[in-house]
């Protein structure tokens, strides 16, 4: 790889990319564009549906559903409440359309928030001629998981060298939490106070990452544990989980690509096996302290990404440079802003 190619800035225009030697990205063809923006819709769909559960919690009628009398008869039991559960909520909330108004606030800050994340990847990567797939965003059926499972890029060609991998790995989170700010702030101007919780149910607490506690303060909210989790606060925490979970310094997360890129190879090998031991380690008092097994998720992900083997850049060599590490030291504020080994608590 040439000195001209090591110089190649963060931000520099993709002309001046190729003229310095790396290979333009290919641009999406029209039926790219057309699948992509399929899952956006779609995922824009179950996102506003999930919105829509988280705030009609347990004002929707209970469907009436004869409870199995025999084990096969969960066959058909299952899927019957489940459809049967969603047709309550739909038909509650077309009578009561601000219910509606909350899942489309939910899911335009929530979508705001992982197209940041993906763009700043996609942006980056085109700004250095690296070939990679617009965002691949994944809906996923309501009520579970936000109505979606996230979002990604797919990288199609080779990393040019540790700079380009740096920049890549850290524009994603950094503008993810960028849009998260406003969200939050948002979500902490209109707070509530937590309705009355029936005698003898059982609560999900959402605990507060360092962001919200901080905000807090100068934003006026005194009790941010009784506040009720209205459609932005919903997104901004899902979005600092999000932030959190790909911050962890493992294997082809962006905290993996950011640790290898600063500290080298070797370093990120550990970090990731040391990562993954401290979350084994603090899952079972997860399920201890808070009742939730939440521990377990971090431990799978993590399992699976040190199986991946991580992308070598074609140049390990190029310097980073001052500016670039005082961004690394950012991206490690984020990630303390944004973690919690126990996201929730079950009462």
């Amino acid at each position: 790889m040439s000195e001209s190619v090591r110089e190649v800035p963060a931000f520099v225009a993709r002309d001046g990319a190729r003229a310095a030697g790396v290979r333009g990205a290919a641009r999406p063809t029209a039926r790219e564009w057309a699948k992509h923006t399929a899952l956006f819709l779609l995922t824009a769909l179950t996102m506003t549906w999930a919105g829509v559960s988280f705030a009609l919690s347990t004002l929707a009628p209970e469907p009436d559903v004869a409870a199995p009398s025999m084990p096969l008869d969960y066959l058909t039991f299952v899927p019957k409440y489940f459809v049967l559960a969603l047709l309550a909520e739909g038909s509650y909330a077309l009578a009561h359309p601000h219910f509606i108004v909350e899942g489309l606030k939910f899911a335009a800050a929530l979508l705001s928030i992982l197209l940041a994340h993906e763009s700043g990847h996609y942006v980056a990567c085109r700004l250095y001629g690296v070939d990679a797939t617009l965002p691949f965003f994944i809906p996923m059926p309501p009520p579970f998981m936000a109505g979606t499972l996230g979002a990604f890029i797919k990288i199609r060609s080779p990393i040019p060298s540790r700079r380009a991998l740096f920049d890549i790995g850290v524009a994603g989170p950094l503008a993810g939490f960028a849009v998260i700010i406003p969200v939050a702030c948002a979500a902490l101007l209109m707070a509530t106070p937590e309705p009355p919780t029936p005698d003898g149910a059982t609560v999900i607490l959402f605990n507060n990452p360092l962001l919200l506690r901080l905000l807090a303060v100068p934003l006026g909210v005194k009790n941010l544990e009784g506040m009720g989790a209205n459609s932005f606060y919903l997104a901004a925490w899902i979005g600092l989980l999000v932030t959190s979970l790909n911050l962890l310094p493992v294997g082809q997360l962006d905290g993996g690509h950011a640790v290898y890129s600063v500290l080298g190879r070797r370093v990120h090998w550990w970090a990731g096996r040391v990562a993954f031991l401290s979350m084994l380690a603090l899952a079972p008092l997860g399920w201890l302290w808070h009742g939730v097994p939440s521990g377990a998720l971090y431990v799978i992900l993590l399992f699976i990404m040190l199986r991946m083997p991580h992308p070598q850049p074609r140049d390990e060599h190029d310097p980073l440079g001052t500016t670039r590490n005082l961004v690394a030291l950012l991206t490690l504020l984020v990630f303390a802003l944004s973690f919690l080994p126990f996201p929730l608590t079950l009462k």
